[in-house]
């Protein structure tokens, strides 16, 4: 697996944590992780960051990733773990074990964890705490009693 590290400008998803981060003097330091073409930014740890992640989709790319992160500051205690979130498979972690799933970790402190701005953590919170109305159904699934005859 080539995976090839670049400075952290060239990454994709630099604007992302830069708007979110709440020290974003972090991602001059960082490292922007390109595999399969698509750099994106792996934010080392530091200040209020204390932890961080890479998702992966395959076995091979993780252990190509952790292996090409391996030695750089700001990526202490690497390691590979599956993600706890359906939509992603492994994830090549660093810093600090992040707060815990079970029971669930608060949204907030989740994110104090991974160094982002109180700003980002209340827009986070929120959007997440919306309430979605839905409609009742136009039809029902039970069938409406039938008249006497």
């Amino acid at each position: 697996m080539n995976v090839v590290l670049r400075d952290p400008w060239e990454a994709y998803d630099l604007e992302y944590y830069a708007q979110r981060l709440a020290e974003p003097e972090l991602m001059e330091e960082s490292l922007a992780v390109r595999m399969m073409r698509m750099p994106l930014l792996a934010v080392r740890v530091g200040g209020t960051r204390r932890g961080g992640s890479y998702p992966v989709p395959c076995p091979c790319f993780a252990w190509a990733v952790r292996a090409a992160l391996q030695g750089q500051p700001g990526y202490p205690h690497l390691r590979m773990r599956w993600s706890t979130r359906p939509d992603a498979g492994l994830l090549v972690e660093w810093g600090e074990e992040p707060p815990t799933l079970w029971p669930p970790a608060d949204d907030a402190d989740v994110g104090r964890f991974y160094g982002y701005s109180k700003v980002a953590i209340d827009q986070y919170t929120a959007r997440r705490t919306q309430v979605l109305t839905v409609p009742p159904a136009s039809c029902s699934v039970f069938l409406p009693e039938r008249p006497p005859v």
